[in-house]
């Protein structure tokens, strides 16, 4: 296990995201041809807004790291309801049942260990790649028009007073809100231990589900995929930093992070120049380049599933 100062987790959780959108000159209709995630950007914001924040997330740090080293977690699946909320000002925005269905499938594909790119593993890394065994069930979907062209990064699509749809029992249920969010970012989560009345998960409208070739490399429903392990407790797999730690111990060390496909093996030159996982879903490849979680990322998302977890009402 990597070891770390507990105290510091937050600290070191808010050098991601810091540059890592790509501008956009038309939010409505430019593509994205490299993985941006906001989930930091977020994060820093909800921090200095809420100083309790960073005691809860260093408590849910401390009871992860038990888990861990206690052996205590999770048997058995887990099911997760999902709420989609769909804000739209344009009938492309307005995406339909279809495709957020296949959105949905992706995601139990994906931490089922049922993606047919699961089989690309490296021999390498064989022995880590997991079956997280979690699942995801469609409860419904709510739709609101809008006039909004963008919504931004500061969670105003959750909130009715600002024009958006609230959470629906997000103790319960995770939330997906739909919307154009522009400036460049695809997506982001809420880390557990923030306030129920933002928790859940932002997707652009152009990448949720299978939404076609104009959207690609981006439109297989990796971010996601991705920004569910943020909202399930993982970093990304590069830490955040030069060579830093994402806090689970069977994923190499990174530089940093990796865009597009990378060739492999792909060496990374931090301490033992080990080959970097860049097929990890933490990392911010292509969407087709991305395929496998590790158990040690398994066993920390189920941890806060656990009595005494932050996700714990979601049951067993």
């Amino acid at each position: 296990m990597r070891k770390i100062v507990l105290s510091a987790f937050v600290v070191l959780i808010l050098h991601s995201c810091q540059n890592d959108k790509t501008e956009s000159t038309d939010v409505q209709t430019s593509a994205i041809t490299q993985r941006s995630c906001a989930t930091q950007d977020v994060l820093e914001a909800q921090l200095k807004a809420d100083p309790t924040l960073a005691i809860r997330m260093n408590e849910i740090e401390a009871f992860t790291e038990n888990k861990l080293l206690t052996g205590k977690l999770v048997k058995g699946k887990i099911q997760i309801p999902v709420i989609v909320n769909v804000l739209y000002r344009t009938e492309a925005e307005n995406i339909s049942d279809a495709q957020i269905e296949s959105q949905i499938d992706i995601l139990n594909k994906d931490f089922n260990a049922q993606n047919a790119d699961y089989k690309k593993v490296p021999a390498l890394f064989a022995g880590v790649k997991a079956n997280v065994g979690i699942s995801f069930v469609l409860e419904k979907i709510n739709r609101k028009s809008t006039i909004k062209v963008s919504w931004g990064e500061e969670d105003p699509m959750k909130k009715t007073a600002s024009g958006g749809i609230a959470p629906t029992s997000p103790t319960k249920k995770l939330n997906f809100w739909v919307c154009t969010i522009g400036g460049g970012t695809l997506g982001y989560a809420q880390f557990p231990g923030g306030k129920s009345a933002t928790d859940g998960v932002v997707i652009d409208s152009k990448y949720f589900g299978l939404s076609g070739a104009a959207n690609a490399p981006l439109n297989l429903g990796r971010t996601a995929t991705h920004e569910v392990g943020h909202w399930m407790n993982l970093k990304h797999i590069w830490g955040d930093a030069t060579c830093g730690s994402d806090l689970v111990d069977d994923t190499p060390l990174h530089n940093t992070k990796n865009f597009g496909a990378p060739a492999y093996p792909h060496y990374s030159t931090c301490k033992g120049t080990p080959v970097e996982m860049t097929m990890n879903y933490m990392d911010y490849t292509d969407d087709d380049a991305m395929y496998m979680f590790t158990e040690g990322q398994k066993n920390r998302m189920a941890a806060v599933f656990l009595p005494g977890g932050p996700r714990a009402a979601f049951g067993i």
